[in-house]
């Protein structure tokens, strides 16, 4: 299964463009801030991920300094990359 679940902050909304089909797609930067138990023991967790929003939920006027769950999966940013990229396919604001 590859599926992803993150709270973060919207630190960068790249210009809307739009795929050699006409998909609109908006590259954005999240940032999570959280503590986690590992090892029995709280961990500070802080990471910043790259994420694509596409089709019509890349129209919804997503903000900068939006707090959001995104919902959605991993994938090689392309074919020769292996840098991964979230592929967000549901946005809730928090």
């Amino acid at each position: 299964m590859n599926k992803l679940e993150l709270q973060a902050e919207v630190v960068l909304i790249e210009p809307l463009r739009y795929t050699p089909a006409g998909i609109p797609l908006l590259s954005v930067g999240l940032r999570h801030v959280s503590e986690q138990i590992e090892a029995g023991m709280k961990r500070k967790v802080e990471c910043e991920v790259n994420a694509v929003v596409l089709g019509d939920l890349a129209l919804k006027g997503l903000k900068l300094g939006a707090h959001i769950r995104a919902t959605g999966f991993l994938a090689k940013r392309s074919l020769k990359s292996t840098q991964l990229v979230m592929h967000i396919n549901h946005i809730e604001n928090i």
